[in-house]
């Protein structure tokens, strides 16, 4: 059985967030020179191990064995969320050179071949889950003609050259040469330490569906309109939030979440009777039937506040996911290395966030597994989770990579 160097494995996590570290956490933007000089240090820790490196053209780090079975894909995203945590992506990527190590120096694991993989922008600074979509064949040149930094509007294309990226190939998959993919994470959210469990094995990544809704009113005096005369759009996107509020809970999932990420009025004034208002909502679970009745209720409560309010309604369906379930038998062996590390301290439970997993699973099978995080703080300087964790999370992802192995022929 491989057993992991927990020391190294908490060691090499902190280093990772020296790049860019700020205060407890780490501010490392996709492309940035923290990023790519955090990407350049993996491909050296990669190719001392015997591992073939490269960095492609969208910034994605593969440590490549040189064996002739097929391999086991472990990874996750290099980069951060701006002044954020130093787990969030970091965890899995780490977790892929720790396991990669380990078996490097058991002898009974030496013939499995596991690559280490640190995908490039999951965080969306210019395109979401770019480095894994890219590996999938799901970016097209245009696409990165076209991006823009989301921050500060820089061009992907210049931002690849000044990473030193600029005609480099990207790399596209080739399923038959390997056996699946695995990813970990912290869970970014607080259902492990609510229930006191230890090990998340996620059974599904959620869909996000996105919309824009806007409703057009009557721009007016706020003090001389009659309140009898009025179309007051701020008024309706109020009313939909509410009514949002009070339908959901009765027609959603176990597990479905909804967000209203903002809201803008125009002209935004004090005295004046707002005449155009724009709110982003977001819902997200994983069932396609959830999602579909979520919708059908959005929409209709849409043309109610707007009949109720005179006010004219648009909405736009700006984002569409399509849920992702993990493999079945991925599954059940990280559920039995997690019950012999930490007996009943692990539970199956679906992702509510996106993951480059969702992504890989297009094209081969995958799984996650979560630890918990403190306090279920993520996107956050102050992120955390301790180190027994850090350290059971791997052991146990660990002896999952080594049964999924086992299990091929070959």
């Amino acid at each position: 059985m491989p057993e992991i160097n927990a020391e190294r494995l908490l060691s090499d996590l902190r280093r990772f967030a020296q790049f860019g570290a700020y205060k407890t956490g780490v501010h490392r933007p996709t492309f940035s020179k923290d990023d790519m000089d955090s990407r350049r240090w993996l491909a050296q820790q990669y190719e001392a191990i015997g591992l073939q490196a490269h960095i492609d053209g969208v910034g994605n780090v593969f440590g490549t064995p040189r064996s002739q079975r097929p391999s086991l894909l472990i990874g996750s995203h290099a980069e951060s969320q701006n002044y954020a945590g130093w787990l969030d992506g970091a965890l899995g990527v780490i977790y892929g050179l720790e396991i990669a190590r380990t078996f490097a120096e058991t002898p009974d694991c030496g013939t499995l071949p596991i690559a280490p993989v640190a995908w490039a922008d999951e965080e969306s600074h210019y395109i979401t889950l770019l480095g894994s979509r890219s590996f999938v064949g799901d970016i097209e040149e245009a696409d990165l003609d076209r991006a823009v930094n989301a921050y500060h509007g820089q061009p992907l294309r210049d931002a690849l050259r000044e990473a030193g990226l600029s005609g480099v190939p990207r790399t596209l998959v080739e399923p038959d040469r390997y056996v699946g993919y695995l990813e970990a994470h912290i869970e970014q959210g607080d259902s492990l330490e609510a229930s006191g469990k230890r090990i998340g094995i996620v059974t599904s990544i959620v869909a996000i569906w996105q919309y824009r809704i806007v409703f057009h009113g009557i721009q007016n005096h706020a003090g001389t309109t009659r309140m009898i005369i009025r179309k007051d759009a701020g008024l309706a996107t109020a009313l939909l939030a509410t009514s949002l509020a009070a339908r959901f809970p009765r027609i959603a999932g176990s597990r479905s979440v909804w967000t209203t990420g903002r809201i803008t009025l125009e002209p935004g004034a004090p005295s004046i009777i707002p005449g155009k208002a724009e709110m982003l909502f977001q819902f997200r679970d994983s069932e396609i039937p959830v999602l579909e009745r979520l919708d059908a209720a959005l929409r209709e409560l849409v043309e109610e506040t707007a009949a109720k309010t005179g006010c004219r309604a648009e909405i736009e369906r700006t984002a569409t996911g399509k849920p992702w379930h993990m493999d079945p038998a991925f599954q059940e062996a990280i559920e039995a290395a997690a019950e012999r590390h930490a007996p009943g301290a692990h539970v199956r439970m679906p992702s509510g966030a996106s993951h480059d997993a969702q992504v890989v699973a297009r094209k081969l099978r995958a799984a996650m597994l979560f630890v918990p995080s403190i306090g279920g703080i993520s996107h956050h300087w102050t992120e955390n989770t301790d180190d027994a964790d850090l350290v059971l999370g791997c052991q146990v992802l660990a002896d999952a990579a080594e049964a999924i192995l086992r299990s091929e022929p070959g």
